[in-house]
């Protein structure tokens, strides 16, 4: 992640990558050596002292995040954090309250939502008032989280760790604040199946996430009016119908999405405008957070 996050932002005009720190040295001297970063830090104050950058990316796992973004608060640059911002609701709760009372301006990577797909989604979606239902399919494999090696703590909240992917689409393609949410097919983390659920906006859209846990689906999102439904499966790739027609339009991705990691390219320029100051997409902390909190309220246990 932290390459792909390089590559990105060195293809930003007028950004230098000035500096990297990681807890393993030599994984950090590695990536030093292939992109030319200057500065290989001991510790994160040490890389604030040495670059005086205007931004940090935070690519850590998940269980470090909130240590990590603590001591990334101490210093006054934006910060841009890997996806979850946090372990789980309580952790990002913790990370949000620590950004607000050191007044830090703190960004996370939600990249999908700078898929070129999802920004023709968002674009045709902004000319059309019409109700929305948007469907979010999601599917995750405890059994090969668990073979990646990741912490039994990770693995345990892997709702957080990983459908935040699908489950940030609600919020991005549902007008307004989430007014309920109603579980239908309960979560059962000691038999992990189907999960259904039903979300309602106080704009009246309204939102169906379905979850298949360790059997087949797929990531897919798909965003309904009266006069045209969109598709994203796979996430990269949007697709739409028309009322009255059967076949779907199939729209090509962008060449950002085929040479950088997907979203990567235009989630970089987003983040330096926030750090600039100027108007920016990028999703706060405070958006992520109420991610989380849609994931909480969908699995009971936020």
């Amino acid at each position: 992640m932290a390459r792909e996050h390089i590559r990105a932002f060195r293809d930003v005009p007028g950004v230098a990558v000035v500096g990297i720190y990681n807890r393993t040295r030599a994984r950090a001297e590695a990536l030093a050596v292939e992109y030319g970063i200057p500065v290989v830090a001991d510790s994160v104050a040490e890389l604030c002292e040495r670059t005086r950058a205007d931004l940090v990316v935070m690519a850590v796992l998940e269980t470090a995040a909130n240590a990590v973004a603590q001591s990334c608060f101490e210093f006054p640059w934006t910060v841009l954090m890997e996806k979850p911002p946090g372990l789980n609701l309580a952790d990002a709760r913790a990370i949000q309250s620590a950004a607000r009372r050191r007044q830090r301006r703190v960004l996370v990577a939600l990249n999908r939502r700078f898929l070129a797909s999802t920004q023709v989604v968002l674009a045709d979606l902004a000319t059309n008032p019409e109700p929305r239902f948007i469907h979010a399919q999601d599917q995750e494999d405890l059994k090969s989280a668990a073979s990646f090696g990741y912490p039994k703590e990770l693995v345990a909240n892997w709702m957080y760790a990983n459908s935040i992917h699908v489950v940030d689409y609600l919020r991005v393609f549902g007008r307004g604040a989430v007014r309920s949410v109603s579980p239908s097919r309960p979560w059962d983390g000691r038999s992990p199946g189907v999960v259904v659920a039903t979300i309602e906006f106080d704009s009246g859209d309204h939102g169906l996430y379905t979850a298949v846990w360790n059997g087949p689906a797929p990531w897919s999102v798909s965003v309904s009016t009266p006069a045209k439904r969109w598709e994203l499966r796979p996430l990269e790739q949007a697709a739409f119908q028309l009322q009255g027609e059967r076949r779907q339009q199939t729209i090509e991705m962008s060449g950002w999405d085929q040479q950088f990691k997907p979203g990567f390219r235009l989630q970089a320029e987003n983040a330096v405008r926030a750090a600039r100051g100027l108007s920016s997409d990028s999703p706060t902390l405070d958006e992520a957070v109420a991610t989380m909190e849609l994931i909480g309220a969908i699995y009971g246990n936020g």
